[in-house]
């Protein structure tokens, strides 16, 4: 198993220049059944990234454009009247397909965002009443710009809480950008990228990490630390029972992308801010980065 995910961190890094540790957490969230969040300037890579995991699986992929006007039913789909045979059908949304990538998802009114939250919270979405079920692997990755950029809307804490990691790829060094350069990557290099992983693959290997052992000496380091930040008065809201389970979710895919079958407290420690920053709310003027490291070396870890 670990040489699949080895051919599919090589294929994204085929477009994705230098940015180890971020294409290491795309597919950790993927193999975790996460959804991701990426947070940064326009033009360092956010949308390539989501695309070359995507090009890189044999399963479906949609991508939305997330604008200010857009509607929910462009994201869900929409009952169309069928004239001759007298009745509605369902058409369904972008959101039907395995890997969908919600680009600048704050830059749509939070009545749109909304649209996303069911299917992220429960792999599915209800029309009219009924229930559709998304099939799997099931993943969102959206990308925001910063909240200080023009027409964005910040997204609400609820939401925020179902995305299982957010990370920011920052700019490239001065080599990997003379590179982007030479090679286009956003051109031919990313549309040529071939699958290296079935879709049966994928959900096999996150059955996988679903069967990964955590001792339940690293499972009370984990609670130990989100009963801390819930304690600690520089922030509003801590972690809570649902950031706990997604660190323990996160630090399995960890060990079943390094071998392993079961976790040890780095692998926990590696995911603690991916998994925790955008979750907790600080004091004004406080960095929640900041806080949650503080707090780190407050909480004893298992040997």
């Amino acid at each position: 198993m670990h040489e699949h995910i080895l051919r599919l961190r090589e294929n994204i890094g085929k477009v994705l220049f230098g940015k180890y540790d971020a294409v290491d957490r795309v597919i950790r969230c993927f193999l975790a059944r996460g959804h991701l969040l990426i947070e940064d300037v326009p033009g360092v890579g956010k949308t390539v990234l989501a695309t070359a995991l995507a090009r890189s699986i044999d399963c479906s992929f949609a991508r939305i454009q997330l604008t200010p006007d857009l509607l929910p039913s462009d994201i869900l789909g929409v009952e169309i009247f069928d004239r001759n045979a007298g009745t509605f059908h369902f058409k369904k949304g972008p959101i039907f397909a395995n890997i969908v990538l919600a680009d600048e998802i704050n830059r749509t009114p939070p009545r749109t965002q909304a649209a996303l939250l069911e299917a992220m919270a429960e792999s599915a979405v209800t029309v009219d009443g009924r229930p559709l079920p998304l099939d799997p692997p099931f993943m969102v990755v959206a990308t925001q710009n910063p909240f200080d950029f023009e027409g964005t809307y910040a997204l609400p804490e609820n939401q925020l809480d179902r995305f299982l990691m957010r990370l920011s790829l920052g700019y490239p060094s001065i080599t990997e950008e003379v590179r982007v350069l030479d090679v286009r990557p956003a051109n031919s290099p990313l549309h040529e990228l071939a699958p290296v992983l079935t879709r049966a693959q994928v959900i096999d290997l996150q059955t996988r990490v679903d069967q990964v052992r955590v001792e339940r000496s690293i499972l009370e380091y984990i609670v130990a630390f989100a009963s801390a930040t819930r304690g600690d008065e520089r922030l509003r809201h801590g972690l809570s029972p649902r950031g706990s389970l997604a660190l323990a979710q996160a630090a399995r895919a960890t060990a079943l992308c390094q071998g392993r079958d079961y976790v040890i407290p780095e692998d926990v420690l590696d995911n603690i801010l991916a998994v925790s920053t955008h979750r907790v709310i600080a004091h004004a003027g406080e960095a929640p980065a900041a806080i949650l490291r503080d707090i780190l070396e407050s909480v004893p870890s298992p040997a």
